[in-house]
């Protein structure tokens, strides 16, 4: 069995490469937007799953699908480039943490402005009262 180190070895190598693939070889349009945000294989080397994120969250069944049934070609070419004796199978999942993170951004911005528009407390601020 291959030790943690070799599978964290491959999964690296394989995030490089298949982002190339994706910026460099992939004409299909609904791939255009996409980013590996991890891979992660396991230790028997059998399977590497693909974490996948893209500019809107809406994508993601369409983005999904294609790359389902893009996986045989990804496969090949992945193992193509790094040499193995059984090359992995792909699983590719969606990586919502960059959506979730827009929309943390935005309700902050929206606390922000908020915590800014609210009123100054009734009374005199610097406490000099007529009597």
């Amino acid at each position: 069995m291959p030790s943690e180190a070799r599978a964290r070895q491959v999964a690296k190598r394989i995030h490089e490469e298949i982002s190339v693939l994706f910026q460099r070889e992939v004409s299909d349009p609904r791939l255009s937007n996409i980013s590996v945000t991890d891979v992660k294989v396991d230790r028997e080397l059998a399977f590497a799953t693909i974490f996948v994120s893209t500019l809107q969250d809406d994508d993601r069944d369409i983005v999904l699908g294609a790359l389902k049934g893009a996986g045989g070609f990804f496969r090949s070419q992945l193992a193509n480039r790094i040499p193995m004796r059984v090359f992995p199978r792909l699983r590719f999942r969606y990586d919502p943490t960059s959506v979730q993170g827009a929309r943390i951004d935005e309700l902050l911005a929206q606390l922000r402005e908020e915590s800014a528009s609210e009123d100054v407390p009734s009374g005199d601020p610097d406490g000099d009262e007529e009597l």
